[in-house]
Formats: C-alpha cells, sequence, structure tokens
C-alpha cells in the first residue's frame, strides 16, 4: 500500500493561530479533524491497468479539490492512494484499515470489478461514500447496487449496445468470447451476449483467461478462430486487451476480412499502445476522450502532464468529476452532515444535477448510475491523423437517455422514488 502521495488541502492556517495554552492544540487538531474530509484512490498503481487508472487518477482527483473551491470554505482534504493489485482481498484490507483506523470518508475509482464488489460491499456496511469510476460490472446498478455507491463512467451494459450493437448491425451475427475470467469479463460476455441474442444473433463457445498473468493469447484466439465465428469479442481490458489485439495480428486472424475483432473495452491508452498500425480500424466506445470538443480539451490541459506521458483516460476523467461533483455536495449539506452518513452525502449527490468539463451535464438515477452521453469511435488510419492522441473519429453518439441500461431492468431492490 502507497501512502506517500498526500496531499493536504488547507482552507485556513489553523496552526500559526493556535494560542500557548496545554489543552487548546488538542481541542483545535480535533476540530481540524471534524472539518476535513479524506478521500482514498484506491486502483491498480502497477500493473495491467496502471495507465488507464493509477497515479493519473490520483492527480485528477487532486485537480477536481483544487477546482472545487472547498478550501475556500475553510475546508480541509487530503487525498491518500493504495494499489489494490486487482486482488480483492488487498482491495478489501486497505478499505478496511483506511475507513477503521484511518478515518477515511470517500473510497474513489477501483478498477478491477472483482475488486469493486468486495469494496461496495464493506463501504456500504459502514456507510461511507464509493465513486466508482474504473470497475465495469453492471452488477453496481443492479443486483449489487448500494445507497452508498455512485457508478459514475461506463459500465458493461453500455459497452455491449454500443460496441456490441454496433458490430452486430455490420452483419457480424455469430460471437466468440475470449474472456477474462472474473467479474468484469463476465459481465461483459453476459451482457454483450444477451444483446447479441436480441439482435438475433448467436453465440458458438467462450473460452476464460486466468486472470491476471495471461500473456500468451495464441492459443485462445485459435480456438476462437476455429470456431468460425464473425466475431471475436474480447471480454478483456488494458493489456489483456494489447496482447489479444497485438498476437490477433501477428496470427493474421482476421486476415480476409471474414472474422472481426470487437475489442469491447478499449482506451486511448490501449491504442496509444497498439499504434495505428495495429489499432487502425477498431470500433470502440468511450464517455470520455480528451479531443473531444473545447471543454475537454481545457481539462486535459489543466490536468498537465499525466503519469507515464499519456493522455487521460475516461476513467480518470471519472474520478475527476465525480470528486468535483462530492465536493459540492459536502459544500451544499456541511462537512458534519457528509461524514456522519455516506447514505447522505450520496442522497445528496443524486439530488443535484451535474456538471464539468469531462462529460458536461448530467443526472445520477436512484440506483446510483450517472447518466451522460456515449460515444462510439473508430480509430483513425495512419494517414488520418494529425500526430500523436489524435486517434478518434467520431462515428455516432447515444444520448445520455439510452446509454445506459433502463432502471427497471437492473434488479436493484432499492427505491426508485
Amino acid at each position: 500500500m502507497s501512502l506517500d502521495r498526500r496531499t493536504l488541502i488547507k482552507g485556513a492556517a489553523v496552526a500559526s493561530l493556535l494560542p500557548a495554552l496545554g489543552a487548546a492544540p488538542f481541542r483545535s487538531a480535533r476540530a481540524q479533524a471534524a472539518n476535513t474530509i479524506r478521500i482514498g484512490v484506491l486502483n491498480d498503481q502497477s500493473g495491467l491497468y496502471r495507465d488507464l487508472s493509477g497515479p493519473g487518477s490520483t492527480q485528477a482527483v487532486r485537480l477536481a479539490v483544487q477546482e472545487s473551491g472547498i478550501a475556500q470554505r475553510g475546508v480541509t482534504v487530503e487525498v491518500v492512494q493504495a494499489d489494490h493489485q486487482n486482488r480483492p482481498d488487498v482491495g478489501s484490507t486497505v478499505v478496511r484499515q483506511w475507513i477503521d483506523r484511518d478515518g477515511i470518508d470517500v473510497v474513489v475509482d477501483v478498477p478491477t470489478s472483482s475488486v469493486a464488489l468486495a469494496v461496495n460491499t464493506l463501504v456500504r456496511e459502514r456507510n461511507k461514500v464509493y465513486l466508482n469510476s474504473g470497475a465495469a460490472t453492471s452488477d453496481l446498478t443492479g443486483s449489487a447496487c448500494s445507497p452508498n455507491t455512485i457508478h459514475w463512467t461506463y459500465d458493461t451494459w453500455m459497452l455491449a449496445q454500443s460496441t456490441g450493437g454496433a458490430m452486430v448491425r455490420a452483419g457480424g451475427k455469430s460471437w466468440f468470447f475470449i474472456t477474462a475470467d472474473y467479474a468484469f469479463g463476465h459481465a461483459l460476455e453476459r451482457d454483450t451476449s444477451n444483446f447479441v441474442r436480441s439482435q438475433g444473433g448467436e453465440i458458438l463457445g467462450a473460452v476464460r483467461t486466468p486472470f491476471p498473468g495471461t500473456t500468451d493469447f495464441s492459443s485462445f484466439l485459435q480456438q476462437a478462430q476455429r470456431s468460425r465465428a464473425q466475431v471475436i469479442g474480447l471480454a478483456n481490458a488494458g493489456g489483456d486487451t494489447i496482447n489479444s489485439i497485438k498476437q490477433a495480428s501477428e496470427f493474421r486472424i482476421t486476415r480476409g476480412g471474414r472474422t472481426k475483432l470487437a475489442g469491447l473495452l478499449v482506451f486511448v491508452t490501449d491504442v496509444h499502445a497498439l499504434g495505428l498500425e495495429v489499432a487502425q480500424g477498431l470500433v470502440l466506445s468511450e464517455t470520455f476522450y480528451w479531443d473531444l470538443n473545447d471543454k475537454t480539451r481545457a481539462l486535459t490541459q489543466r490536468l498537465g502532464a499525466m503519469p507515464g506521458g499519456v493522455r487521460p483516460s475516461m476513467v480518470q476523467a471519472g474520478c475527476y468529476a465525480s470528486v468535483l461533483h462530492y465536493m459540492k455536495a459536502v459544500g451544499d449539506m456541511g462537512v458534519a452532515a457528509a461524514k456522519a452518513s455516506g447514505i447522505e452525502a450520496v442522497t445528496r449527490m443524486k439530488a443535484m444535477p451535474t456538471s464539468d468539463d469531462a462529460f458536461g451535464e448530467g443526472t445520477i438515477r436512484a440506483d446510483g448510475r450517472k447518466l451522460h452521453p456515449c460515444y462510439l469511435f473508430e480509430v483513425k488510419q495512419p494517414s488520418e491523423s494529425s500526430g500523436a492522441w489524435d486517434y478518434y473519429k467520431l462515428l455516432g453518439t447515444t444520448d445520455a437517455a439510452n446509454a445506459f441500461r433502463p432502471i427497471t431492468d437492473g434488479a436493484c431492490t432499492m427505491p426508485r422514488a
């Protein structure tokens, strides 16, 4: 666990004003603690998801705190980060210590759906706040929905409808899945399979790949090719998706055009790692792209140099936007009330319209699903790109009302009023 990068944003220089009395420093320290919000950014700091999440998410959170203006209200915010190593047991241990020992009020990000589901349960038990950006499983607003959780950026249902739908409309009626063997991969395969079948398609098979640790996908790709499916659906992410696409290119899996690859979750950092020669023509879905409009470009500039020299991903943008909105709720309801009840803080967030440079205007549904548009992109050919990170051309937009699963279909048992 890495807690070395700690940000203290102080609304007042309390220490310099303390009277020289024995009990006063203790009373002032208690008062300062009561007026402090503590945020824990939990993600993959060193593995497959580092570039799309990792330290860049912490950087985005710090910018949100700064731009919220909460310091001008006399509120102190502390931001810490930790590496969950893509393991639910590690993530649970970190969050339990954060809440029980360190007084963390909010947990942010948490890519890797198996870790996210474990964190979701812990945060609910202790009545804190969980702002999910990195995990994709749609169960967070379905069977595992919680009054303490907001699912901000994207989810497996959205990806299935947008990317999967585009592939089916293009004629890809038969599918074979290469699926990361954990909660995210299972949910993405499930949601995409349901959508393909609903459109008259068929699923010819699937293979589960160990996560983490798989680097050689050649045998899985050849098994998919032998199925003679028109579409090989990659229900994985990050480094696994990069390796799958590279090896499919090396083995000429898509040669001749009969078989198509569907990268069901592809980030701009993945495209950068692949290069346009390999990635050109990929169709993918994102809810944020750094070069989408003037506001996204301005946010990218304010974020400054990201770790690893990458452009911000939609996960990092979601960390920025969710924390910015949380800070608005804290300013509205007061620090004491926000710290006292995570449910009340999330309820206040749901009652307020959202607005930020990453996603524009939006709302948060009763089941915790943040609503905003989804964009379908195609990766440019090298000749179409003006330079580094100019990777996408926009194919279509799904509006906020239709981008995510209807609340009535999600099996969430929370009240919908």
